[in-house]
């Protein structure tokens, strides 16, 4: 390996660490040039060091490549040193594997329950390859000093995942007008919105992103129950018929004027921002109800791509049972209304059995209509949590340990309480990347997500 070069691994695209070798470069290149009549090994180990000089000038040990990006350089050397016929059985072969890769994917919208049975056992294999299957494991991990590893293994999971759907959304018919990413709250569909929006445009495709939580009715207008608290959640609270009637004008060539909403007054003002968009743009939408009918009601369904993100977790308590997938999305959300809407914690709380109504009613029946699942979760954001909560939740568990009419924040108040003290406590949030679509939830995100 080159003297300035200290990458050791690289990733696969279903998110595997595995240990960098040249020598596999090499062995690649010489395989190919054999099919096609070659068997001069001295300079397929001659360009596979040319490659990885490449490599190493792009990548780190803290940035490790994936074998995507390191097959793209190697068609590159291979073209460029005059070896077009080796290249060209190369990218042959690559062809293939990517289209067995395709067929094993498209297993992932066959359905058991809500989400694909296909995709529970991908994430779970997962969780238990990288040591990440139980809170024990975690701890242990934690222990051994590999905080910044978990993060960087879960984040390249994620991104793998969202580069999947990237190119299901490609590969679908040019006719594709409307991308949506949807999912229950705190999942991160912001961050994958934009991750989304970036690698569709280097593919070439134009990305208009529609903002439908300007179309929020005026707070006054939501019922309030007996704690004076609005129930939010619900598709209803969005103006429907109105997001369906500038989707229709926009996909028509019209001009359209989209609303402007205040969180801070909570009050709506129409006709405020213009937009159009190009014949061969595609409309982004990040929405909690982004499956909910009514949305796209009267559109042709052949020309939406529907991508749903959730917190699927694969990690097992000491008690032995999964960790709830809401609980890390109520903790997820604690910590950004408090940080960026300048909500106390304890009312998303006591404001969560809204939010898992609305789940169970208008979020998780329209899950088959997706397209595509994204897995949301990362575990290191357990430690994190627990540094950040743990506190609040055993106040809150006291707090209403005898209140009859909080009973659901007591329940969730002490099961958190109860995982959160399993977990080892990571103070040093450092090693999360600023990529990270864990930080549009503690801050820190490159991305525009508030």
């Amino acid at each position: 390996m080159s003297e300035t070069c200290n990458l050791t691994h690289v990733f696969k695209r279903d998110g595997t660490y595995v240990p960098y070798s040249r020598k596999r470069i090499s062995n690649a290149i010489y395989r190919a040039a054999v099919a096609v009549g070659g068997r001069d090994k001295d300079k397929a180990d001659e360009l596979s060091f040319k490659i990885e000089g490449i490599i190493c000038e792009n990548y780190s040990i803290d940035h490790p490549p994936m074998v995507e990006a390191i097959q793209d350089i190697v068609e590159k050397v291979l073209i460029e040193e005059g070896h077009a016929t080796v290249a060209k059985h190369f990218i042959v072969y690559r062809a293939t594997q990517n289209e067995k890769r395709k067929a094993k994917l498209s297993k992932s919208t066959v359905h058991t329950g809500n989400i694909p049975y296909q995709k529970i056992y991908e994430v779970l294999v997962w969780a238990s390859d990288h040591d990440l299957n139980s809170v024990e494991k975690l701890n242990q991990r934690i222990a051994r000093g590999e905080f910044a590893q978990v993060c960087l293994e879960s984040d390249e999971a994620y991104e793998y995942d969202v580069q999947a759907a990237a190119e299901l959304i490609t590969e679908r018919d040019a006719d594709t007008r409307i991308v949506v990413v949807a999912g229950p709250s705190s999942s991160g569909k912001t961050t994958t919105t934009r991750k989304l929006a970036h690698y569709l445009s280097k593919k070439g495709m134009g990305m208009v992103e529609l903002n439908v939580d300007h179309y929020f009715f005026d707070l006054a207008m939501h019922p309030v129950d007996e704690f004076g608290d609005h129930d939010f959640e619900t598709p209803q609270a969005l103006d429907l018929a109105l997001i369906n009637q500038h989707i229709k004008q926009l996909l028509a060539g019209e001009e359209v004027m989209t609303p402007s909403y205040d969180f801070k007054t909570g009050t709506r003002t129409l006709d405020q921002i213009p937009m159009k968009i190009k014949p061969t743009d595609v409309i982004l939408i990040d929405s909690l109800h982004g499956l909910y009918g009514d949305m796209l009601n009267g559109i042709d369904e052949s020309t939406i791509f529907k991508v749903y993100i959730e917190t699927l977790l694969q990690m097992k308590g000491i008690n032995g049972k999964f960790i709830r997938w809401t609980d890390l999305r109520l903790m997820r959300r604690m910590i950004r209304d408090e940080q960026h809407r300048a909500y106390d914690p304890r009312q998303t709380l006591t404001h969560w059995h809204y939010v898992r109504n609305a789940e169970l009613r208008n979020i998780l029946p329209y899950i088959k209509t997706a397209d595509y699942v994204i897995n949301g979760a990362v575990p290191y954001e357990l430690p994190v949590m627990r540094n950040r909560l743990l506190e609040h939740f055993k106040e809150w568990e006291q707090d209403y340990k005898d209140d009859p009419r909080r009973v659901d924040a007591y329940l969730r108040a002490k099961r958190v309480r109860e995982m959160l003290e399993s977990v080892t406590p990571v103070t040093d949030e450092s090693p999360i990347p600023e990529t990270s679509h864990f930080r549009e939830f503690i801050g820190g995100s490159i991305y525009d997500v508030h």
